[in-house]
């Protein structure tokens, strides 16, 4: 009894049967290096997809010297995939040396259970390969084994490892071993029920969190470089609600080119997620879009780049019209050129006279609604930034100096504003939780005035995007008469960050501009130290949180506006100052820990 199906001739056999009578629709073939094999090999693999094996067995004897013989026969490793029924559901078959696994599907079966599947395949003197161990953590496979085949075409010695819950540094995987597949003793239904009870415990507590978990990745040159680099980036994932599962961190001079890390590193990197349940990459280095494509080719995962933790939480606490557009225009010039055309079947036809032939694809109507809507975004900031230089001409018409604070981000500079001036300005223990320009008036003694500007964080390597985006805010630096520079004097890297908030200055021409140094958060460090700081040229210590030294503040930034005869030592001026500030009903501070 025969039948057609897809112009060949199949017998009534098992297969057929199945089709028949459970509705399947397509009939099982071998793929992978079947080029040059006669017709009688290819009929000795099409009969392995009759064979199969017992639930409780890992390999059965049967289908164990049927995989030996047709591989000795064809001098190529032949490899199955089995169900936990024990059905074959793939064949496919590799080179003298390798077997690649033909696609199971990219997405992983779970977070709490395997994908129910097992690799068996056939080898020539050797065992299990990385390849097969990557492949068993990273699809989630039940169980991987690789079959010695003989000189004779007889099953030999058999390699095989499956997966074990994740603890610790120790591996994702157990390996395990026997001369033979009469010694393969293994009750393999009993080991899935265990893995997947105790997978289902270790891992349901992640799954009751709402947080996105994330590996952080980084190359640098040195450990030093690299310990505070990884924590301003733990910093970031956190202010962008971004759980760090892991951080996995490689010393060398120069990154790779197409994948950043090494190959070997990348391949680590992507089982560690697998193991914590991580679906994110954070890797601390501004990618390409050819270098995000490959990881993210790589490994399978989502994969951003230190720009786009930043440009999320500019989104995060955008609040102003102001914000939100150069947020967006932000964005909309980092993802355009990457967008790419990932499937040949959104290519559409224009149609009409004219527009016949291959046309428009959906990639190019893409990058053109995306500049079109960069344009229209830079208008609308520069109309925006037009009323910002009125108001400022405003500001100048009334002969007031203006002061900005400037600093790395999470240095305090909110917080002095708020102490300062008096006022509720948002604060946050967070990385850029103030993205918008805030002007106030600051009073000082002898009837004397400053405008007060508080401006976004700096941050090392600032993308180029975002300076451009934000040259609006920036802007307002512009007019400044003397700057605040505040560093965090409790920061162990604040030499580091200090000098790299001078870089961006630098870069936005503004490092001309008469600058004071302001070093906050001084009741975290030793009085000695803070005073030391503090005798330096143009630089004071104070806490903006309990107020100590900000009259000594006031009292150097009005000598600095105004050349005061009043220097900035002056004790009584000075305390004119702090009465100014936190007036009469102040309870006093425990002594300044300056000279």
């Amino acid at each position: 009894m025969y039948r057609v199906i897809d112009k060949r001739r199949v017998s009534c056999d098992a297969i057929e049967l199945r089709a028949v009578f459970f509705g399947d629709e397509t009939i099982p073939t071998v793929t992978g290096n079947t080029a040059g094999l006669k017709p009688s090999h290819h009929k000795a693999l099409e009969r392995t997809f009759h064979r199969r094996v017992l639930p409780s067995e890992v390999l059965g004897v049967e289908l164990a010297r049927h995989l030996c013989w047709v591989s000795h026969e064809i001098g190529r490793q032949l490899g199955v995939l089995l169900n936990r029924s024990g059905h074959v559901e793939q064949v496919f078959v590799g080179e003298a040396t390798r077997i690649y696994l033909p696609d199971v599907g990219r997405e992983r079966a779970g977070l709490s259970h395997l994908r129910s599947l097992r690799h068996v395949h056939t080898v020539f003197d050797g065992g299990l390969a990385q390849d097969d161990l990557a492949d068993l953590t990273k699809l989630r496979l039940d169980l991987v084994c690789a079959v010695n085949v003989t000189a004779t075409g007889e099953p030999g010695a058999i390699d095989y490892a499956y997966p074990v819950p994740p603890h610790g540094d120790a591996l994702p995987y157990r390996r395990e071993g026997c001369r033979s597949v009469r010694e393969l003793t293994l009750d393999f239904a009993a080991l899935m029920q265990a893995l997947e009870e105790e997978l289902a415990r270790t891992r349901g507590g992640r799954q009751a969190t709402a947080r996105m978990r994330s590996v952080v990745v980084g190359v640098y040159p040195d450990r030093a470089t690299a310990a505070w680099r990884v924590d301003e980036l733990r910093e970031l994932a956190a202010t962008a609600g971004v759980e760090v599962a892991d951080v996995l961190v490689q010393l060398r001079r120069q990154i790779d080119g197409k994948y950043v890390l090494g190959r070997g590193k990348l391949e680590e990197v992507v089982l560690r997620c697998l193991d914590l349940d991580a679906s994110l990459v954070i890797v601390d280095h501004n990618l390409s879009p050819a270098q995000a494509r490959a990881i993210a080719a790589f490994s399978e995962l989502k994969v951003i780049d230190r720009t786009q933790l930043i440009l999320d939480i500019f989104a995060q606490h955008a609040k102003s019209r102001d914000g939100k557009l150069q947020v967006e225009l932000a964005q909309l010039r980092y993802t355009l050129p990457r967008l790419t055309d990932l499937d040949a079947g959104l290519s559409r036809l224009t149609g009409g006279i004219g527009g016949r032939g291959p046309g428009e694809t959906k990639l190019e109507i893409n990058r053109r609604r995306a500049r079109d809507r960069i344009s229209r975004l830079e208008r609308q900031i520069e109309t925006l930034s037009r009323q910002r230089a009125l108001r400022r001409e405003q500001r100048q018409r009334g002969h007031l100096p203006i002061v900005s604070i400037v600093g790395y981000t999470n240095a305090g500079k909110s917080t002095l504003l708020n102490r300062l001036t008096a006022s509720d300005a948002y604060v946050a223990d967070q990385l850029f939780a103030t993205l918008d320009p805030l002007s106030r008036r600051l009073r000082f003694p002898r009837e004397q005035e400053a405008i007060i500007t508080d401006t976004v964080g700096f941050i090392r390597d600032l993308p180029a995007d975002l300076m451009k985006a934000f040259r609006a805010t920036l802007e307002e630096l512009d007019t400044a008469d003397l700057l605040l520079h505040v560093v965090d004097i409790a920061d162990p890297m604040r030499e580091e960050k200090a000098a790299a908030v001078l870089a961006v200055l630098h870069d936005l021409q503004l490092d001309a501009i008469p600058r004071v140094t302001v070093y906050n958060k001084a009741d975290l460090v030793e009085p000695r130290e803070a005073s030391l700081l503090a005798h330096k040229s143009d630089s004071v210590a104070v806490s903006a949180h309990s107020g100590v030294g900000l009259g000594r503040l006031v009292s150097l930034v009005a000598h600095r506006l105004w050349q005061s005869e009043a220097l900035a030592e002056d004790d009584d001026w000075a305390e004119e100052a702090r009465r100014e500030i936190f007036g009469e009903r102040h309870v006093e501070p425990p002594s300044e820990p300056i000279g």
